[in-house]
């Protein structure tokens, strides 16, 4: 683990040129494109990680613009970088996004997914839209507010981390433990996790305010080992498929919390004549089956914040194929409403398998936290969206996966999932699929809006 402070006279040792000088959304937008594209060419496919790569690319950014920063690594290669514009009393602001992508599988791309190619319009790569154009944004406000010399009412923070799509353990996470100075004042943090989508023609935003609770297991099962030439009645492979078959065919009842009311009540607005009528009382629709079904079949996102839910991912047996082995295993990606109490899932879950010799190990679970929309930052959101989107609404938002902020709520810091992307249907699959893309357009206009939402909460000047 290393810790550096570093504060560089960038004058002296980087010349910037005329567009990094740029202070204008314009120039700053035009300056995010070639940024994204460049952060996204940079490997830090997790696993196994190597963020210190995109740190030693901030870095240089900030070298150059003669900003002080420091990095700490968790592990060897696990890099996160911070940086600090110091402000009035205010409680702090935090700008944070995760360095590390998810693997990609380039046989079914149609372009390298590291190269950051600008093809009709769209940036190509993955981390596109998760969540390294988001990084950028943030990147490109926090440098607007130092190229400008912009008075604040309080500490902004630009920080990028390591490990999110692992858990976060190697990087907010780690840092929440190990360097808890930094989030000393902090009150707000923006993050990923809503934005804008295009639905029945309409634009519409929203901002993540909690998220499903993940509660990742894995199942073990233990049998006679022998001879694939004599199966046995039963074996550990056995018992685990009819576990998980269990599992399969089990369904959740769904059940519709407050904050999941009001979320969906705001999408009726939007949404098909059909979905509307539904939307407006999903605690009556989501009891008839019919209903529930096509809810997952056409719009898997909202289906699974009507219910706990588990995704069986990861299936382990024997590494020989004439060997029956003495144990098998399953992992369960399971997400849990807010509400929901661990302990009583587990328990549902064991009834489910119904078979004693099955063990149920946890491997990872989080604890539940919503963020109130009464704040200034929400506020600030909400005018911003409006200026560029008359029609458009804003609605608070429990997201189905999780992020990084229920570390930061943990600690009472109201953190928000927004990145002012407006994405269409057609794109949104690229989040952890195949041709991840984002629009230049997006980048261009969403570097103006973020811009004039961080300065419209801790610009004194921008709040008169």
């Amino acid at each position: 683990m290393k810790l550096q402070r570093l504060t560089i006279l960038a004058a002296l040792l980087f010349p910037m040129t005329a567009q990094a000088q740029a202070t204008d959304p314009d120039g700053l937008g035009r300056e995010a494109v070639e940024r994204v594209q460049e952060y996204l060419r940079i490997n830090t496919v997790n696993p196994p990680g190597n963020e210190t790569r995109g740190v030693e690319f901030f870095a240089r950014i900030f070298e150059a613009e003669g900003i002080a920063y420091e990095t700490a690594e968790s592990a060897p290669g696990r890099g996160n970088i911070w940086a600090r514009l110091e402000g009035g009393d205010e409680p702090a602001l935090v700008l944070i996004h995760h360095i590390d992508v998810v693997p990609a599988d380039e046989r079914y791309w149609t372009t390298d997914a590291l190269s950051g190619i600008e093809r009709e319009g769209h940036i190509y790569g993955r981390g596109a839209l998760d969540t390294k154009a988001g990084g950028i944004l943030h990147l490109q406000s926090f440098l607007s507010l130092h190229r400008n010399g912009t008075p604040l009412n309080r500490d902004v923070i630009f920080m990028a981390t390591a490990d999110e799509e692992a858990g976060g353990f190697f990087g907010a996470g780690w840092l929440v433990e190990n360097h808890p100075e930094i989030f000393e004042g902090v009150g707000y943090l923006l993050n990923e996790g809503g934005g804008g989508a295009v639905m029945s023609g309409r634009v519409e935003f929203s901002v993540e305010v909690t998220q499903k609770v993940p509660l990742w297991l894995r199942l073990h099962a233990r049998g006679e080992p022998g001879h694939g030439s004599r199966p046995l009645p039963t074996s550990a492979v056995t018992k685990l498929i009819r576990s998980l078959d269990n599992i399969r065919e089990h369904s959740f009842e769904p059940r519709i919390i407050p904050a999941v009311d009001t979320y969906f009540k705001g999408l009726a607005h939007s949404a098909s004549p059909e979905w509307s009528t539904h939307f407006q009382d999903m605690a009556r629709a989501v009891r008839d089956p019919d209903v529930l079904g096509r809810l997952q079949a056409e719009l898997p996102g909202l289906h699974t914040l009507t219910r706990n839910t588990c995704s069986i991912t990861v299936l382990s047996g024997s590494n020989k194929i004439n060997v029956v082995p003495p144990e098998a295993t399953a992992e369960l990606d399971c997400r849990l409403l807010p509400d929901q109490d661990p302990d009583v899932f587990v328990s549902e879950l064991a009834r489910v398998i119904s078979d004693p010799d099955i063990e149920i190990e946890r491997i990872m679970g989080f604890s539940p936290a919503v963020s109130s929309t009464d704040t200034g930052l929400f506020r600030a959101i909400e005018s911003v969206a409006g200026r560029h989107f008359p029609e458009a609404r804003v609605l608070p938002m429990v997201q189905g996966g999780f992020t990084d902020s229920h570390f930061f709520r943990d600690l009472d810091i109201v953190s928000y999932g927004f990145f002012p992307f407006v994405i269409p249907v057609s794109d949104q699959g690229g989040v952890h699929g195949n041709d991840e893309r984002i629009s230049t357009e997006n980048v261009m206009r969403g570097t103006r809006m973020m811009i004039e939402i961080v300065e419209a909460f801790v610009s004194p000047r921008r709040a008169s």
